[in-house]
Protein backbone atom coordinates (compact mmCIF):
# COMPACT_ATOMS: atom_id res chain seq x y z
CA UNK A 1 0.00 0.00 0.00
CA UNK A 2 1.14 3.17 -0.88
CA UNK A 3 0.60 6.15 1.73
CA UNK A 4 0.43 9.89 1.53
CA UNK A 5 0.66 12.32 4.34
CA UNK A 6 0.94 15.82 3.90
CA UNK A 7 3.54 17.92 5.68
CA UNK A 8 3.08 20.95 7.12
CA UNK A 9 6.83 22.19 7.75
CA UNK A 10 5.63 24.28 10.72
CA UNK A 11 4.80 21.31 12.46
CA UNK A 12 7.18 18.21 11.07
CA UNK A 13 6.05 16.24 15.00
CA UNK A 14 2.43 15.94 13.72
CA UNK A 15 3.99 13.84 10.41
CA UNK A 16 5.95 11.67 12.23
CA UNK A 17 4.06 10.85 15.05
CA UNK A 18 1.32 9.67 12.29
CA UNK A 19 3.82 7.85 10.42
CA UNK A 20 5.20 6.23 13.26
CA UNK A 21 1.56 4.99 14.60
CA UNK A 22 1.10 3.72 10.88
CA UNK A 23 3.92 1.48 10.55
CA UNK A 24 3.93 -0.08 13.95
CA UNK A 25 0.29 -1.13 13.85
CA UNK A 26 -0.18 -2.15 9.84
CA UNK A 27 0.42 -6.02 9.25
CA UNK A 28 1.87 -5.60 5.94
CA UNK A 29 4.60 -3.45 4.42
CA UNK A 30 3.61 0.11 3.53
CA UNK A 31 5.00 2.93 1.72
CA UNK A 32 4.77 6.62 3.03
CA UNK A 33 5.34 9.14 0.98
CA UNK A 34 5.87 12.72 2.28
CA UNK A 35 3.88 15.49 0.19
CA UNK A 36 7.02 18.12 0.02
CA UNK A 37 6.05 21.45 -2.06
CA UNK A 38 9.60 21.85 -3.03
CA UNK A 39 9.84 18.22 -4.42
CA UNK A 40 6.05 18.34 -6.32
CA UNK A 41 5.10 19.28 -9.79
CA UNK A 42 3.00 21.73 -8.27
CA UNK A 43 3.03 25.01 -6.54
CA UNK A 44 -0.81 25.88 -5.85
CA UNK A 45 -1.01 26.17 -1.97
CA UNK A 46 -4.34 26.94 -0.04
CA UNK A 47 -4.52 26.85 4.08
CA UNK A 48 -1.29 24.45 3.80
CA UNK A 49 1.24 23.51 1.60
CA UNK A 50 -1.13 20.47 0.66
CA UNK A 51 -4.29 21.42 0.56
CA UNK A 52 -3.67 20.69 -3.17
CA UNK A 53 -0.93 18.52 -3.75
CA UNK A 54 -3.28 15.73 -1.83
CA UNK A 55 -4.65 15.38 -5.43
CA UNK A 56 -1.28 13.97 -6.68
CA UNK A 57 -1.84 10.85 -5.64
CA UNK A 58 -3.06 8.83 -8.12
CA UNK A 59 -0.68 10.70 -10.40
CA UNK A 60 2.63 10.04 -8.44
CA UNK A 61 1.32 6.32 -8.27
CA UNK A 62 1.56 6.27 -11.84
CA UNK A 63 -2.41 5.73 -11.90
CA UNK A 64 -1.86 1.87 -10.95
CA UNK A 65 -2.91 0.00 -7.45
CA UNK A 66 -4.53 1.81 -4.13
CA UNK A 67 -2.87 4.97 -2.77
CA UNK A 68 -4.04 6.75 0.62
CA UNK A 69 -4.37 10.31 1.34
CA UNK A 70 -3.70 11.29 5.10
CA UNK A 71 -3.53 14.98 7.20
CA UNK A 72 -0.40 14.97 9.14
CA UNK A 73 -2.89 15.64 12.32
CA UNK A 74 -4.15 12.45 12.56
CA UNK A 75 -3.46 9.45 14.60
CA UNK A 76 -4.06 5.77 13.26
CA UNK A 77 -4.86 3.34 16.05
CA UNK A 78 -6.04 0.42 13.89
CA UNK A 79 -4.39 -1.50 10.68
CA UNK A 80 -4.42 0.76 8.13
CA UNK A 81 -4.75 -2.08 5.56
CA UNK A 82 -8.25 -2.05 6.45
CA UNK A 83 -9.06 0.27 3.99
CA UNK A 84 -8.03 -1.35 0.63
CA UNK A 85 -11.31 -3.56 2.31
CA UNK A 86 -13.35 -0.81 0.92
CA UNK A 87 -12.42 -0.43 -2.43
CA UNK A 88 -15.21 -2.28 -4.45
CA UNK A 89 -14.69 -1.42 -7.85
CA UNK A 90 -17.22 1.17 -8.03
CA UNK A 91 -16.12 4.65 -6.61
CA UNK A 92 -13.16 6.91 -8.18
CA UNK A 93 -12.31 7.34 -4.22
CA UNK A 94 -13.63 6.66 -1.20
CA UNK A 95 -13.79 9.30 1.69
CA UNK A 96 -15.46 10.04 5.08
CA UNK A 97 -18.58 11.56 4.51
CA UNK A 98 -19.14 13.58 7.59
CA UNK A 99 -21.23 16.21 7.94
CA UNK A 100 -18.62 18.90 7.24
CA UNK A 101 -18.03 18.31 3.52
CA UNK A 102 -15.16 20.23 4.17
CA UNK A 103 -13.45 17.39 6.00
CA UNK A 104 -13.72 14.64 2.84
CA UNK A 105 -10.52 15.36 1.75
CA UNK A 106 -9.10 14.33 4.48
CA UNK A 107 -8.90 10.98 4.39
CA UNK A 108 -8.99 9.74 0.78
CA UNK A 109 -8.61 6.00 -0.72
CA UNK A 110 -7.50 6.79 -4.52
CA UNK A 111 -8.63 3.15 -6.78
CA UNK A 112 -6.02 5.40 -8.98
CA UNK A 113 -6.88 4.13 -12.94
CA UNK A 114 -10.03 5.77 -12.28
CA UNK A 115 -8.57 9.04 -11.27
CA UNK A 116 -6.94 10.35 -14.48
CA UNK A 117 -8.74 13.18 -14.44
CA UNK A 118 -6.14 13.88 -11.50
CA UNK A 119 -3.39 15.46 -14.02
CA UNK A 120 -0.85 17.99 -12.61
CA UNK A 121 -2.59 20.59 -15.03
CA UNK A 122 -6.08 19.97 -13.55
CA UNK A 123 -4.88 20.56 -9.88
CA UNK A 124 -2.12 23.58 -10.72
CA UNK A 125 -5.30 25.07 -12.49
CA UNK A 126 -6.08 27.87 -9.96
CA UNK A 127 -9.83 28.04 -12.03
CA UNK A 128 -10.27 23.83 -10.75
CA UNK A 129 -12.07 23.30 -7.72
CA UNK A 130 -10.52 19.51 -6.56
CA UNK A 131 -11.87 19.91 -3.31
CA UNK A 132 -15.76 19.62 -5.03
CA UNK A 133 -14.68 15.88 -6.31
CA UNK A 134 -15.86 17.27 -9.61
CA UNK A 135 -13.63 15.07 -11.05
CA UNK A 136 -14.90 11.45 -9.67
CA UNK A 137 -17.64 9.32 -11.67
CA UNK A 138 -18.74 8.55 -8.01
CA UNK A 139 -17.79 8.98 -4.18
CA UNK A 140 -17.80 5.99 -1.70
CA UNK A 141 -18.04 5.79 1.79
CA UNK A 142 -16.05 4.70 4.64
CA UNK A 143 -17.24 4.07 8.17
CA UNK A 144 -17.08 6.86 10.61
CA UNK A 145 -14.44 5.51 12.44
CA UNK A 146 -11.82 5.78 10.18
CA UNK A 147 -12.31 9.28 10.06
CA UNK A 148 -13.27 11.02 13.84
CA UNK A 149 -13.23 13.95 14.18
CA UNK A 150 -12.16 14.92 17.93
CA UNK A 151 -14.31 17.62 19.38
CA UNK A 152 -17.07 17.11 16.72
CA UNK A 153 -18.06 13.40 17.00
CA UNK A 154 -18.94 10.94 20.23
CA UNK A 155 -18.57 7.14 19.84
CA UNK A 156 -18.47 4.65 22.48
CA UNK A 157 -15.66 2.49 20.69
CA UNK A 158 -12.75 3.42 20.00
CA UNK A 159 -12.04 4.95 16.38
CA UNK A 160 -9.29 3.47 14.49
CA UNK A 161 -8.29 6.95 12.80
CA UNK A 162 -8.33 10.25 14.96
CA UNK A 163 -8.62 13.79 13.18
CA UNK A 164 -7.28 16.25 15.53
CA UNK A 165 -9.37 19.06 13.44
CA UNK A 166 -8.28 21.84 16.18
CA UNK A 167 -4.88 21.10 16.84
CA UNK A 168 -2.95 17.96 17.91
CA UNK A 169 -2.67 17.90 20.97
CA UNK A 170 1.17 18.95 21.44
CA UNK A 171 -0.28 22.30 22.13
CA UNK A 172 -0.95 23.24 25.30
CA UNK A 173 -4.45 24.69 24.26
CA UNK A 174 -5.62 21.25 22.77
CA UNK A 175 -4.16 18.83 25.46
CA UNK A 176 -7.67 18.66 27.05
CA UNK A 177 -9.59 17.52 24.19
CA UNK A 178 -10.42 13.78 23.71
CA UNK A 179 -8.07 10.92 22.56
CA UNK A 180 -5.13 13.56 23.29
CA UNK A 181 -3.88 10.74 25.75
CA UNK A 182 -3.35 8.50 22.93
CA UNK A 183 -1.44 10.94 20.27
CA UNK A 184 1.46 12.04 23.75
CA UNK A 185 1.83 8.24 23.97
CA UNK A 186 2.72 8.13 20.41
CA UNK A 187 5.12 10.96 20.51
CA UNK A 188 6.65 9.29 23.43
CA UNK A 189 6.91 5.81 21.69
CA UNK A 190 8.15 7.59 18.57
CA UNK A 191 10.99 9.80 20.38
CA UNK A 192 11.91 6.70 22.85
CA UNK A 193 15.11 4.82 22.89
CA UNK A 194 16.66 2.33 24.90
CA UNK A 195 20.34 2.67 26.65
CA UNK A 196 23.13 2.62 24.51
CA UNK A 197 24.38 0.04 26.24
CA UNK A 198 21.74 -2.19 25.13
CA UNK A 199 21.77 -1.35 21.77
CA UNK A 200 25.59 -1.86 21.03
CA UNK A 201 27.27 -3.09 23.71
CA UNK A 202 27.79 -6.15 21.43
CA UNK A 203 28.19 -4.75 18.08
CA UNK A 204 31.81 -4.52 16.78
CA UNK A 205 31.66 -0.97 16.77
CA UNK A 206 31.58 -0.73 20.54
CA UNK A 207 35.28 -0.64 21.11
CA UNK A 208 35.11 2.59 19.06
CA UNK A 209 32.83 4.16 21.91
CA UNK A 210 34.63 2.19 24.72
CA UNK A 211 38.10 3.59 23.66
CA UNK A 212 37.07 6.70 24.00
CA UNK A 213 35.30 6.58 27.33
CA UNK A 214 38.69 5.30 28.57
CA UNK A 215 40.67 8.04 26.89
CA UNK A 216 38.33 10.99 29.11
CA UNK A 217 38.45 8.76 32.16
CA UNK A 218 42.46 8.79 31.96
CA UNK A 219 42.24 12.54 31.38
CA UNK A 220 40.63 13.07 33.82
CA UNK A 221 42.43 11.39 36.31
CA UNK A 222 45.15 12.98 35.15
CA UNK A 223 43.89 16.12 35.46
CA UNK A 224 42.58 15.59 38.83
CA UNK A 225 46.10 14.06 39.82
CA UNK A 226 47.81 17.44 38.95
CA UNK A 227 45.38 19.33 40.56
CA UNK A 228 45.50 17.35 43.95
CA UNK A 229 49.57 17.79 43.63
CA UNK A 230 49.37 21.69 43.89
CA UNK A 231 47.05 21.99 46.40
CA UNK A 232 48.95 19.90 48.62
CA UNK A 233 52.39 22.48 47.44
CA UNK A 234 50.14 25.42 47.96
CA UNK A 235 48.20 24.03 51.32
CA UNK A 236 45.47 24.26 50.00
CA UNK A 237 42.61 21.77 51.14
CA UNK A 238 41.10 19.75 47.46
CA UNK A 239 37.88 20.78 46.48
CA UNK A 240 35.23 18.43 46.58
Amino acid sequence: MRIYIGVDPRQPVAYNVLHWSIVRRSSKPVAIVPLVLPALPITRTGLTDFTYSRYLCPALSGYQGISVFLDADMLVLGDIQELQSFVNGQHSVYVRKSENQFEWPSLMVFDNAKCQKLTTEYIEDQTSNPQSFEWAESVGDLPEEWNFCVGYEKTDEIPKLVHYTAGIPDFSETKHLDYAGEWLAEKESMTSNCSWLELMGDSVHADLVLQGIQERKKTWQLRHTQNSKQQSQTGQPEAT
